[in-house]
C-alpha cells in the first residue's frame, strides 16, 4: 500500500468576528418584526405591518386565492387575534 501524505492546513490568525449587540442579532429563521399587526397563515407568521387595515388586505388576498388555509392576523400588543373569513356569497 502506498502511503499518502496528508495536508494540514495552514495555521493563521481567524478573521475577527463583527460584534453586535444582543438586539441586533438576527439569524436566518428569525426576521425582526416591524409592524403591530401579524399576518399568520396556518399559525406561521408570513409579515408584520402597521395597521390593522393593511394587514387584513393582504390576509384577504391569500384567503381569496387559497380559501382552504387558516389566515389570521394577531395585534401583538393586545394580544388578540382576529380570523380572515371570505365574504359570504349572496344566493
Amino acid at each position: 500500500m502506498v502511503a499518502r501524505g496528508t495536508k494540514l492546513r495552514e495555521t493563521g490568525a481567524p478573521a475577527p468576528m463583527p460584534v453586535a449587540e444582543p438586539d441586533e442579532r438576527l439569524s436566518q429563521r428569525k426576521k425582526p418584526e416591524i409592524g403591530r399587526y401579524l399576518l399568520r397563515v396556518d399559525r406561521q407568521t408570513k409579515a408584520s405591518y402597521p395597521t390593522s387595515d393593511t394587514a387584513m388586505a393582504a390576509g384577504m388576498v391569500i384567503k381569496t386565492g387559497h380559501p382552504h388555509v387558516q389566515v389570521s392576523v394577531y395585534d401583538s400588543i393586545d394580544y388578540q387575534t382576529t380570523l380572515v373569513d371570505l365574504p359570504a356569497v349572496p344566493q
